[in-house]
């Protein structure tokens, strides 16, 4: 007798609600396996051959004929998932837990020469330390459920301040922003190259092809110097051919003269570039009065700027990958993009001060 016959036969034993429940089953139920066992059973029942449902579902016909030898022999206990029957579970907390701090190491701290993590070395690791031995599926599994991902690290030059010293300045910042008077104004202050020769970045892109980007040869450069409104949000930038005190100059009266104009003291936290405490700086704080105060944050901290999201932004919306032909069309897709951002921030900021 066929295997579609003898189903069928089986199928006929059923009471109704048996078969109510597997087409149920077969259409909606969470679990995968027994949705797709339930689906090859009602295949058969309708006189399907296995090649044809290896054709229109794409498992095999060996598991065809499986999953309707279990029908045949024990009905509709014989679609369950028995894997709950295979053992204790070798992947516990404990070997979940060791695998969050051995990930966020390096080999090397293990006695391994190589630099970087493979699924692999992983492993043998983890069996060093638990005692348990996993596959190779079993712990692609495991990463992707602790969403452990294959990523870039991000090239950093450590402080060299004493942390005692580091973790002081940066309270001393974020305490003067908490505790800032309405009459006076922090701002965090940066500045950002811009290249006509765009910055390569990852894109996606067909699999066997590789996209392009014209590039015009000869670079060209702009420099703009931003400030961020640490209170509202509020984002204003200055434009000039070169990186100097004359960039930053530039900003400070933009800041005094049209920005806050009414400000008692404007607060500027920004980093240790030369041109912001230059003999000249100095001589153009001087003229201002007094109105503009510096807070330097430690050396090699740009992560405690907040305008560096916004030039990482501006990067990977508008200069990575770019296809301006020439400087000035580049620098009207700059201000543009700011112009829209700095609204943007303005809403967001506005709503964290109302929640």
């Amino acid at each position: 007798m066929k295997v579609q016959q003898q189903v069928q036969a089986q199928w006929q034993s059923l009471s109704k609600r048996s078969r109510r429940v597997l087409r149920v089953q077969a259409k909606s139920s969470p679990d995968a396996v027994l949705r797709g066992r339930c689906q090859i059973v009602l295949s058969l029942v309708q006189g399907c051959s296995p090649s044809l449902i290896h054709d229109v579902r794409g498992c095999s016909t060996s598991q065809v004929y499986r999953v309707a030898k279990a029908f045949i022999e024990q009905r509709e206990a014989g679609l369950a998932d028995r894997r709950e029957d295979n053992g204790d579970l070798k992947v516990i907390e404990d070997y979940e837990w060791w695998l969050l701090i051995v990930v966020c190491r390096s080999p090397q701290d293990y006695g391994y020469r190589r630099p970087t993590w493979t699924q692999e070395l992983l492993i043998k690791v983890l069996q060093e330390k638990t005692e348990i031995l996993v596959s190779q599926t079993t712990m692609s599994r495991l990463l992707k459920r602790l969403r452990i991902r294959l990523g870039r690290p991000k090239p950093m030059v450590g402080c060299p301040w004493k942390k005692a010293r580091k973790t002081r300045r940066l309270k001393e910042l974020r305490r003067l922003v908490a505790e800032l008077p309405e009459d006076e104004v922090v701002v965090y202050a940066d500045e950002v190259d811009i290249h006509l020769n765009p910055k390569i970045g990852p894109d996606y892109m067909l699999c066997g092809t590789q996209k392009t980007v014209l590039t015009p040869g000869q670079n060209q450069k702009r420099y703009l110097a931003g400030a961020l409104n640490a209170r509202t949000g509020r984002l204003s930038w200055v434009e000039a051919d070169r990186k100097n005190s004359d960039l930053f100059i530039r900003q400070l009266w933009q800041l005094v003269k049209h920005d806050y104009p009414n400000a008692k003291c404007i607060h500027i936290i920004l980093d240790n570039y030369r041109i912001h405490y230059s003999r000249i700086t100095q001589l153009v704080l001087q003229a201002i009065g007094g109105k503009v105060r510096l807070h330097f944050l430690p050396p090699y901290c740009p992560d405690h700027n907040k305008i560096e999201r916004v030039w990482k932004d501006l990067h990977d919306n508008v200069t990575r990958n770019h296809r301006c032909r020439d400087l000035q069309e580049l620098m009207r897709e700059v201000h543009s993009y700011l112009r829209w951002l700095n609204q943007s921030l303005q809403r967001q900021y506005a709503q964290e001060r109302a929640a």
